[in-house]
């Protein structure tokens, strides 16, 4: 039976609202859209070729120990014949040289000798199998392979960005230089790397996956300026109405051709009309972590020609959409591990919303926290909001309801004084987190006037929307 099923029957338990209110709808759908045992054999558990790939490693190093421990009984059982012997003569002192001689060869033999077994290692060296620590060099940053991903498809994950094109083995973009352990090839390769390239030991990121911990050298964007730009054009998926005022435009890449940015920042969308050709700059609402699937939030703008045609209903599955950029600067900063604290105005959730699930994947930051004031619509995503609150640690969120520029404002600065009295938030931690602010020209230049005051450590600003006309987003997104 249908949740509206049962709302109709039971009237007075008000079901539609209080799964609305604790976020249970999103989770159910989630749990649904991804099965846990499907998720558990095709995501979390490497594939039977693999594990045996990595078991046979392991016995390899197994082996190894066996034949250093022989050395050892070897020669203990040596030393024990040649103190028999010095015995057997009737003498009770060793002689100096024989006593020298047997240190040293206990100094060879014995540096041999592994630790006692540590049930944390042997715990480590068993998960080993199901996943591998990737360190990528210069930059030093780790993460894990899980399951059968590639080495490309586990560092968008955890949060990076390393060189790449088309994911698949075609462009080469993502060459990387294995300086320490072993991967295997999962997938055909168009691009053909030189002889002298593999006898250096690169590898395509993309095509490859690791059977032992690894140490990779290759690049990792950290900044807008390392990400270039790009042309390429986008199909339409879905579009699915967030609320009366908002949609979703979910487009989707090639995959020969995937596009290359970092949460935050935004791009320059492109359809043919029926007389002329239109563009307008949007923010993407999605995580790098999934490159082919760009999420956009839509509002409803009578002067914006594409937000008219998808509210008309004349952009159906499969329209192809040109996309140029990314551009804007309002992006993480690279390995800062303070607090980050969100503030957005209404459509400002869109960016926020990109960098608080890369924030997720990276877990590089201390703690989270979200203040997200609607227009008198609502909040359209607020059951998304509070699914994260119900199910992360160090996430927390205020969703106040407030009109526009200073109005807003002062809701926000409310919010921050609930948020920095409660428990386990000092009230120091505004002035030394990082505050990303989104929303229109008014609310942002109220709010970064009151909260100057305050003194944040860092504050990064996104104006969506200018009084006087449109103008380019990507020169109003930044520090």
């Amino acid at each position: 039976m249908s949740t509206k099923a049962l709302a109709q029957a039971f009237p007075e338990l008000a079901i539609e609202n209080r799964l609305d209110e604790a976020g249970a709808f999103e989770r159910v759908v989630r749990i649904k859209e991804e099965s846990f045992g499907r998720r558990v054999r095709e995501r979390v558990l490497p594939s039977q070729e693999l594990l045996a790939q990595r078991l046979f490693l392991l016995n390899q190093d197994l082996a190894e120990q066996r034949r250093r421990l022989g050395r050892i009984d070897q020669w203990l059982a040596a030393a024990d014949r040649r103190l028999d012997t010095w015995r057997q003569r009737g003498d009770d002192a060793l002689p100096l040289t024989a006593v020298e001689a047997l240190l040293g060869e206990a100094r060879q033999v014995l540096h041999l000798h592994a630790e006692p077994p540590n049930p944390i290692l042997l715990m480590d060296q068993l998960l080993r199998t199901l996943t591998a620590r990737v360190t990528l060099l210069p930059a030093g940053r780790e993460f894990l392979v899980e399951g059968n991903d590639t080495l490309l498809e586990a560092a968008l994950k955890a949060g990076l960005s390393p060189s790449y094109g088309c994911g698949n083995g075609n462009c080469g973009l993502c060459k990387a230089r294995v300086r320490s352990g072993q991967v295997q090839a999962v997938r055909h390769s168009d691009h053909v790397l030189s002889q002298a390239e593999r006898e250096q030991g690169h590898v395509l990121m993309c095509t490859h996956r690791p059977l032992s911990d690894l140490t990779l050298e290759a690049l990792d964007a950290t900044a807008a300026a390392d990400i270039p730009p790009q042309e390429l054009v986008a199909t339409v998926r879905a579009v699915t109405p967030l609320d009366e005022h908002t949609l979703l435009l979910h487009l989707q890449t090639p995959r020969s051709h995937r596009l290359r940015f970092l949460a935050g920042q935004g791009v320059t969308l492109g359809m043919a009309g029926e007389q002329h050709d239109f563009t307008a700059d949007y923010q993407i609402a999605s995580c790098p972590c999934d490159d082919r699937n760009l999420h956009f939030h839509v509002r409803r703008d009578e002067n914006d020609a594409l937000a008219t045609r998808l509210f008309a209903g004349a952009v159906r599955p499969g329209t192809p959409v040109n996309l140029r950029g990314p551009w804007g600067d309002f992006v993480l900063t690279h390995d800062d591990e303070r607090p980050l604290v969100f503030i957005a105005a209404g459509q400002g959730f869109a960016p926020v919303k990109g960098l608080i699930e890369h924030a997720m994947a990276a877990e590089t930051c201390e703690s989270i926290h979200l203040v997200w004031t609607a227009d008198p619509g609502g909040h359209y995503l607020a059951r998304q909001v509070r699914a994260w609150a119900d199910a992360l640690d160090g996430f927390s969120a205020v969703l106040p309801e407030a009109g526009t520029g200073g109005q807003a404002a002062d809701a926000v600065l409310q919010a921050l004084q609930v948020l920095q009295t409660a428990e386990g938030h000092p009230a120091d931690r505004l002035a030394r987190a990082q505050v990303y602010l989104a929303g229109p020209a008014d609310f942002v230049a109220a709010l970064s006037q009151r909260l100057s005051q305050v003194g944040p450590a860092d504050l990064y600003r996104c104006v969506l929307e200018r009084a006087g006309g449109p103008q380019s987003l990507g020169s109003l997104c930044g520090p």
